[in-house]
């Protein structure tokens, strides 16, 4: 069920399906929406209440068109505010990328709320992007002016040495009209600002790697076996968290659900399993 709420200035639009005691949220990473998740989530919801959520600046949640709005401990407070708006006492947490950094520090400034974690295809501590300086300069132009969406042409251009093998094989999958039109939405509803400032962001931020012993929920770290910039730090979370099991996605990169959905079900059904 799709559903609209308020909280801190801004209406966040999410969908919420099943039922049960006890949630299983859902948060996208950069430049993503819920729609990430649009087709696990009937599945989910037959094993519980399940709420996949669009985070500020993305999907249909409101782009305020102000930098200041789009810092981690920002998003940190908005997931608050959503458990509070929905009356989530206690939830199972996924994070994806950017929504693991933001998952990994809400379950550091609220322990007590968060069940079970899974940390997808994340980092402990900032992820820079290998972007030179004058091409990350013209990107900004471009999306300022013309919106996130105007960078579409350019990453469908890209020489087929270039694009990943998990990409071309979702490409394969869904087919190329489905696939491109799936991107172009996110990228349409993605605030410009919300791009270069959480782009920063995911560069530059306090590291939260020290701090990992203090998580003590059962966590699950996932990633996707061709995600190469994110191995390490995946390597690096199933070490700093007692509890954490590790689950490596074949064939998949840094969007296993999509790339490997079979596989991707299986391991979110295995922990689900073993936290409830």
């Amino acid at each position: 069920m799709l559903r609209k709420v308020a909280l801190r200035g801004i209406e966040m639009e999410l969908d919420d399906a099943g039922s049960g005691e006890r949630a299983f949220v859902l948060v996208h990473g950069f430049t993503g929406s819920r729609d990430d998740f649009r087709e696990h989530v009937p599945e989910l919801a037959r094993l519980g209440r399940t709420i996949a959520l669009d985070q500020r600046g993305h999907g249909g949640t409101t782009n305020s068109g102000r930098s200041d709005d789009y810092t981690l401990d920002g998003l940190v407070a908005d997931l608050a505010a959503a458990f509070d708006a929905l009356g989530l006492a206690r939830a199972d947490l996924l994070g994806h990328s950017l929504g693991g950094m933001v998952a990994l520090r809400f379950a550091l400034a609220h322990p007590g709320r968060v069940a079970s974690l899974v940390l997808m295809d994340t980092s402990a501590r900032p992820m820079p992007l290998a972007i030179p300086d004058a091409v990350r300069s013209a990107l900004l132009k471009l999306v300022t002016e013309q919106g996130v969406q105007a960078m579409l042409p350019g990453m469908r251009q890209r020489p087929p040495e270039q694009v990943p093998p998990s990409m071309r094989r979702t490409i394969e999958q869904m087919g190329p009209d489905v696939f491109w039109e799936r991107i172009q939405r996110k990228l349409e509803a993605m605030d410009p600002v919300a791009w270069d400032a959480l782009l920063r962001v995911l560069g530059d931020h306090e590291p939260a790697a020290d701090r990992l012993g203090e998580i003590r929920c059962p966590t699950l770290v996932l990633v996707g076996a061709e995600d190469a910039p994110f191995l390490e730090p995946a390597d690096e979370l199933q070490r700093g968290i007692r509890s954490a099991q590790r689950v490596t996605i074949p064939d998949a990169a840094h969007s296993p659900q999509l790339e490997n959905p079979r596989a991707w079900t299986a391991a979110i059904r295995a922990h689900l399993a073993r936290v409830r």
